[in-house]
C-alpha cells in the first residue's frame, strides 16, 4: 500500500492539513449521501412512519458513535503526543486499550438492547404506532454495532499514523455498499425498514474488518500490542483509559447531544404537530449529519497536527494549524447554510412527497434550521482545538453548553415564545450562544501558552 508521506512535525501546516481534510471530508462527504440515501430509500419505499422510527431509534446509534469517536479521539491525541515524544510501544499500547475498552462497553450496551427493547424504545420517544417499526430496526441493527465501533475509532487512528487516504476508503466502500444494499433490499427484496437496518449491519461489519486488517497488514507505526494479564497492566490499562475517554469526552457529548436534540426534537415535534411533524424533523436529522460530518472533517484534519506539535512544544505551529482550520470552518458553515437556505424544497423532496403533510413542515423549517451551519463549524473546531491540547475540561464544558444546557430549554420555551418556528431554531440559538462564550473566553485567554 502506497503511504502518504506526511511529517506532522516539520511540513507545512497549510499543506498538512490539505492533506488530512480533503480525504476526511469525501470519506465523510460519501457518509452524508449513505445518510441522505438511507432516508429517501426508506422515506419513498416504506412511508414517513419509517422516517419517524428510525429517528427513534437514531439517539442510540448516536450514543454508540459517541462511545468509538470518544476513545478514537481520546487515543490519536494521546497517541500522537506518544509518537513525538518516539514512544511507539507507548502509543500501540494505547490504541490496543482503547479498542478492548471500547469493545466492553458495546457488549453491555448490545445486551441491554436485547434484553429490554420495548422500554429503550419509550424511552427513546416512541409512541404504539411506532413500535413495530422502531422494533424492527433496531434489532436488526444490533449486530454489526461492534465492528462499528472498530470503524469509528480506527479513523482517527488510521490517519494518525500517515494514512488519511485509507481512513478515506474506508469510509467510501462502507457508504456505497450500504446505499446499494438499502436499494436492494428496501426495493426488489421488499424488506422495509428490517432490510435498510441490515444493510447498515452488513456496511459496518465490511468496514470494522477493513480497519482491523490495516493495523494488521499496513500500518506504519500504529500495530495492535499484547497486554500482559498481570494486576499492575490492568491498573495501567485502567488508568490510561479513564485518561483517554476524559479527552475524547467532549466529543462523546457531541454525539449524546445529537441524541437529546433527536429526543428533545421528537417529543416536542409530536405534542406540537403530531407524526407529521415528527417526519418532518426526522428530514431534518438526517441532514444534520451532513452539517456535523463537514465541520467534524475540519476538527479531526487538524486534530493529529495540534496534538502532535504540542507534543514536541511547538506553540507556533499549533496556533497555525488552529487558524487555518478555523478559516475552513467559516467557508463550509457559510456553505452549507446557503443551500439550505435556497435548496429546502429540494432537499425534503429527497426524503417526502409533495402530497405529504409532512413535506410543508419541513420546506418550511429546514432554511431555520441552517442557520445554527456556521456557528458549529467554529464551535466543533474550537472544541477539537482543546481536546488535541489536553484542555479537556474546557472541551466538556463548551460542548455541554451547546449540545445540552442552551439547547433543551430552547427546545421548551422557544415554541412557546414565538411558535413552531421556535422548534427549528432551538439548535442555531445554541450554537450562536456558546459560540458566544467561546470566542469571550479565546480573546481572554489567548496569551497563554497552548504547549506542554
Amino acid at each position: 500500500m502506497e503511504r502518504d508521506k506526511l511529517d506532522f512535525g516539520n511540513g507545512k501546516i497549510n499543506r498538512l492539513f490539505r492533506a488530512m481534510f480533503f480525504p476526511t471530508l469525501i470519506g465523510m462527504a460519501f457518509n452524508s449521501a449513505l445518510n441522505i440515501c438511507d432516508g429517501m430509500f426508506v422515506g419513498h419505499g416504506v412511508g414517513s412512519n419509517a422516517l419517524a422510527a428510525i429517528n427513534i431509534v437514531a439517539p442510540l446509534f448516536l450514543i454508540c458513535t459517541g462511545i468509538g469517536l470518544m476513545f478514537g479521539i481520546g487515543a490519536s491525541v494521546i497517541g500522537g503526543i506518544r509518537l513525538a515524544e518516539g514512544n511507539v510501544k507507548a502509543a500501540r499500547i494505547i490504541m490496543t486499550q482503547a479498542y478492548i475498552a471500547g469493545a466492553v462497553i458495546f457488549g453491555i450496551v448490545i445486551l441491554a438492547s436485547l434484553l429490554f427493547t420495548r422500554p429503550v424504545l419509550y424511552m427513546l420517544g416512541c409512541s404504539p404506532a411506532l413500535e413495530e417499526l422502531a422494533t424492527d430496526y433496531l434489532l436488526w441493527l444490533l449486530p454489526g454495532l461492534v465492528f462499528f465501533y472498530l470503524q469509528c475509532a480506527g479513523m482517527m487512528l488510521i490517519r494518525l499514523d500517515g494514512s488519511p487516504r485509507y481512513a478515506m476508503s474506508v469510509q467510501i466502500v462502507a457508504a456505497i455498499l450500504n446505499i446499494f444494499l438499502d436499494w436492494y433490499m428496501v426495493f426488489p427484496l421488499d424488506l422495509g425498514i428490517k432490510g435498510a437496518s441490515m444493510a447498515t449491519s452488513i456496511s459496518c461489519i465490511v468496514a470494522g474488518v477493513m480497519v482491523v486488517a490495516y493495523f494488521i497488514f499496513f500500518s506504519d507505526k500504529l500495530k495492535f500490542y499484547k497486554l500482559r494479564l498481570t494486576m499492575k497492566s490492568l491498573k495501567l490499562s485502567i488508568r490510561n483509559t479513564g485518561y483517554m475517554a476524559k479527552i475524547g469526552f467532549a466529543t462523546f457529548i457531541a454525539e449524546v447531544a445529537i441524541g437529546v436534540m433527536m429526543v428533545a426534537g421528537n417529543y416536542m415535534f409530536l405534542s406540537y404537530l403530531g407524526e407529521a411533524g415528527v417526519a418532518a424533523f426526522s428530514v431534518g436529522c438526517y441532514l444534520f449529519p451532513l452539517i456535523f460530518s463537514i465541520s467534524n472533517a475540519v476538527a479531526q484534519s487538524s486534530q493529529p497536527i495540534i496534538s502532535y506539535n504540542y507534543g514536541s512544544g511547538q506553540r507556533q505551529r499549533v496556533r497555525q494549524a488552529l487558524n487555518v482550520a478555523l478559516l475552513t470552518a467559516c467557508a463550509c458553515g457559510v456553505i452549507i447554510s446557503a443551500g439550505m437556505w435556497t435548496g429546502s424544497g429540494i432537499l425534503t423532496a429527497i426524503f417526502l412527497d409533495s402530497a405529504d403533510a409532512a413535506y410543508g413542515i419541513a420546506t418550511t423549517g429546514l432554511p431555520l434550521l441552517g442557520l445554527c451551519a456556521l456557528p458549529f463549524a467554529l464551535n466543533i473546531t474550537f472544541i477539537g482545538y482543546y481536546q488535541s491540547c489536553e484542555q479537556s475540561t474546557r472541551a466538556i464544558t463548551y460542548m455541554m453548553l451547546r449540545g445540552i444546557i442552551f439547547m433543551a430549554p430552547g427546545f421548551i420555551l422557544l415554541p412557546h415564545l414565538i411558535g413552531t418556528s421556535g422548534l427549528w431554531l432551538a439548535i442555531p440559538l445554541s450554537e450562536l450562544l456558546t459560540l458566544a462564550v467561546i470566542v469571550a473566553s479565546y480573546l481572554l485567554t489567548r496569551h497563554r501558552h497552548p504547549a506542554r
